[in-house]
């Protein structure tokens, strides 16, 4: 029999909590497989950690949201959110299932033509659009969403000896009764700021003014608040209609559907406190269908969602390094990926789950990621079986914003699998190479080392 490695005892508090005559039951199922395919093969041929994309969950999210909406509104169209996830492989499966592109980039913009997205099926947000930028999207008739005065002005001096005019939108900001209040991105409703440039826009002669859009915060958990932006957006294309003689195609409610994770500090699970994409499209289609359009008026209703519809069809997997005791006697494990591959362990309390069996022992602990960086925690306490060394992990509803927003720091930014239909797998970004890391570097001929 092999002998047991040596741990010295602790002395912990114990807290209260469900029991039965075995003791506490820790709730914990292994989770050996992603759709078919067993995690420890995926670990074995993609090494670890390794990103997992499930294209069978990525589709079903989003034939459940635009059945949520267009069950209950005539006009439905959604905008993938490139920013979320704009792996190609990615982009096309939404695009594949209808999804146009919205985009807040050059690189972005560029991305989604590249995709092969017709340039009027392209909806260009963002504060930052160079002249260049808002020059590519005039010459493919893309929508072009308004942030600010000064590019409202840059629209105006590029259109002046254009034949056609610019496809545009306002881009609007509010007060929903949810705060802080996202005020920094286009023109604000109260103030008459967002009126003041829907006139200036409609008044040019330059410009045509198709939409208005809006985007009221991220992660939202208030549907109410969706119905008092969508109040406000009739009432511009009301107004427009009624003073201007000018009819709005379009209205766009942006994004900021939450997934059911957990968000730190939460006192309930996500799962528990999120409301469903239904209870949003519920609110919202209501809202313009009651608000008095007459059928011809009705605008099309364009959806940007991102998070909501690929967070829970993304994995991450890895293995754990070590266990030490931390000086308070807590216990920490050490796992091969950080806080630069998964950004959004600083938002989320995400759900981690043992690949293997385990026995019945847990406890709470702290997980840590391989970085010299004392930020580095993927979670700061965590009921958890006992885990060995070389035991694999998996990291559940990681699809949305790690892929844009991870870092090349300290380790290389891991492989990306996606698992199709049929239970095979791809993989749709290789993993980093220090020749890949080094590429872009020149060294000055004075610097470079003797051979």
């Amino acid at each position: 029999m092999e002998k047991l490695t040596y741990e010295k005892p602790y002395i912990k508090k114990l807290h209260a909590g469900v029991m039965n005559k075995f003791g506490t039951r820790t709730g914990i199922q292994p989770v050996k497989q992603i759709d078919g395919v067993s995690v420890k093969s995926l670990i074995e041929n993609y090494g670890s950690p390794v990103f997992v994309l499930s294209e069978k969950k990525i589709r079903k999210n989003y034939r459940s949201a635009y059945r949520a909406f267009s069950t209950r509104y005539p006009k439905v169209q959604f905008a993938w959110s490139y920013k979320t996830n704009y792996l190609n492989a990615v982009c096309q499966i939404f695009h594949q299932e209808g999804s146009w592109a919205e985009v807040v980039s050059g690189f972005e913009y560029h991305k989604a033509l590249r995709n092969g997205i017709p340039g009027n099926k392209i909806i260009f947000n963002g504060p930052g659009k160079s002249n260049d930028d808002l020059q590519a999207a005039i010459d493919n008739d893309s929508l072009i969403h308004i942030d600010h005065f000064e590019e409202l002005n840059q629209l105006l001096v590029l259109s002046k000896k254009l034949a056609t005019k610019p496809r545009v939108a306002i881009r609007v900001n509010m007060d929903t009764g949810v705060y802080p209040s996202w005020d920094r991105f286009g023109f604000n409703y109260e103030n008459n700021e967002a009126w003041t440039a829907i006139e200036k826009t409609i008044n040019s002669n330059k410009l045509q003014l198709v939409g208005l859009h809006c985007h009221i915060g991220t992660y939202m958990l208030s549907a109410g608040a969706y119905e008092i932006a969508a109040n406000k957006l009739c009432d511009l294309a009301m107004r427009c209609k009624a003073q201007l003689h000018h009819k709005i195609e379009y209205i766009d409610m942006g994004g900021g559907f939450p997934s059911t994770n957990t968000l730190k500090g939460a006192y309930l699970p996500g799962s528990d406190t999120v409301p469903t994409v239904d209870d949003f499209a519920e609110v919202i289609t209501s809202t313009i269908l009651n608000f008095g359009f007459a059928q011809d008026d009705l605008p099309l209703l364009i959806l940007e969602s991102g998070r909501v519809l690929i967070d829970d069809a993304g994995y991450l997997l890895g293995t754990v390094v070590a266990n030490k005791r931390l000086s308070n006697g807590k216990r920490a494990t050490i796992v091969d990926f950080g806080v630069n591959i998964l950004f959004t362990s600083f938002w989320y309390e995400h759900q981690i789950s043992p690949a293997q069996d385990f026995n019945s022992h847990n406890e709470n602990m702290i997980i840590y990621g391989p970085l010299c960086m004392n930020i580095d925690v993927i979670r700061e306490s965590i009921n958890l079986p006992l885990l060995d060394p070389g035991d694999q992990v998996v990291v559940h509803q990681v699809g949305a914003y790690n892929m844009t927003q991870w870092m090349q720091f300290i380790t290389l930014r891991p492989a990306v699998v996606l698992i199709d239909k049929q239970q095979h797998t791809h993989v749709i970004r290789t993993g980093e190479t220090l020749h890949y890391t080094e590429e872009p570097e020149i060294i000055p001929g004075h610097l470079k080392p003797d051979k």
